[in-house]
């Protein structure tokens, strides 16, 4: 028999295959219809990495709009909810935040058998493994990380209680102490095997767990990857294109919690020039070309914008490695019992534990 396709036309076609597809065309083109989004057959085109949720580009008469649901199911506790980081997107809609703007959320999962929302698609460049010729230059690779470093203090500095995100997470000064809780439960409910890589790196946290100084937005996943770059309204020297951070995408993990995690995860996400960065910076290995800042210029430039103290910063990288490793061995045990369709799941039996050892790396450095 031959592989379920992941896109189908009727909910007819849908109920007859073996595997539920991931987009149904008619139901969803119903609904941009109600919407006023458009008009006639939609064509649908994965986008991005494809890793956790999952997003479709919509093209149809009128309109280009992007689709965002969560993989098949079944699913880890709490995981992938969409209809929580759509919420956040709505209430982040009038704050100086890098959001795109939610066109539909659809809670009724009669559509696609799970929820999904709509939002208006950002034009740009997702930065991965290779540079546009247009940011090619080291003044432009410069003002990238400067950009990232921008948009993440902007998104910590939002007054969340202000825009009625009081729902959204605790703010008690206690994320810390519950991200070790959570994710250790978490890692039973997902472990595949023994790891006493992961097992000691949860250790390590903690017994050096540091004290929470306040509490803001965050985002969870805040990396090169999940950022959108358009060309900015300035000129650089000769002429050159300048980098806007354009959007922040992928707001499935975040919170309230302590900034510090985010600058910890893009830190352990980034990749470094002469540097062995580790597995999870293979994802935006694009900056490990000479010119860009490194490691340590990131955490400065934060630093001095945020007025935020950053010494603790080595245990929020030890934090973003684990809790990856924790993620991905949920991918991992998805792919094992026959759920997963990336074939980038099949190479985890290696790569976690190989993030585990290099988040140790990190906790043991003088």
């Amino acid at each position: 028999m031959g592989e379920s396709p992941l896109v189908v036309d009727t909910p007819e076609e849908a109920a007859a295959q073996e595997r539920a597809p991931l987009l149904v065309r008619r139901p969803v083109e119903a609904l941009l219809d109600a919407a006023g989004i458009g008009s006639g057959p939609i064509e649908a085109r994965m986008i991005g990495d494809g890793h956790s949720n999952i997003t479709y580009l919509l093209s149809r008469d009128g309109a280009d709009v992007v689709l965002r649901r969560p993989p098949r199911p079944p699913l880890p506790p709490s995981a992938h909810d969409v209809v929580r980081e759509a919420k956040l997107l709505q209430a982040l809609e009038d704050r100086p935040v890098r959001t795109p703007r939610v066109l539909v959320l659809e809670e009724d999962e009669s559509a696609l058998g799970v929820p999904f929302y709509v939002m208006e698609q950002v034009h740009g460049d997702v930065i991965g493994s290779t540079l546009p010729k247009r940011f090619a230059s080291d003044a432009a690779k410069d003002r990238i990380v400067d950009e990232l470093v921008d948009g993440l203090v902007e998104l910590h500095a939002v007054d969340w209680q202000g825009a009625g995100l009081d729902w959204f997470g605790k703010g008690d000064g206690r994320y810390l102490e519950r991200q070790l809780r959570r994710f250790g439960g978490l890692w039973e409910h997902n472990a595949t095997r023994a790891l006493p890589e992961v097992e000691e790196a949860a250790a390590w946290l903690r017994d050096h767990l540091p004290v929470q100084r306040e509490s803001t937005l965050v985002h969870g996943d805040y990396r090169l990857g999940n950022v959108m770059f358009g060309a900015g309204p300035d000129a650089g020297p000769g002429g050159d294109t300048v980098p806007h951070l354009a959007s922040i995408f992928d707001w499935e993990l975040s919170t309230i919690g302590d900034p510090l995690a985010d600058l910890g995860y893009l830190t352990a996400n980034y990749a470094e020039a002469h540097l062995d960065s580790g597995p999870l910076a293979s994802m935006s290995a694009v900056t490990a070309e000479d010119g860009f800042p490194s490691r340590a210029a990131i955490v400065e430039r934060y630093a001095a914008r945020s007025g935020r103290d950053v010494d603790d910063i080595r245990w929020y990288q030890v934090l973003a490695g684990w809790k990856a490793c924790v993620f991905l061995e949920g991918s991992y045990k998805r792919h094992l019992a026959g759920a997963g369709d990336d074939p980038f799941f099949a190479s985890l039996d290696e790569v976690v534990p190989a993030i585990a050892r290099y988040a140790l790396s990190i906790a043991h450095a003088s």
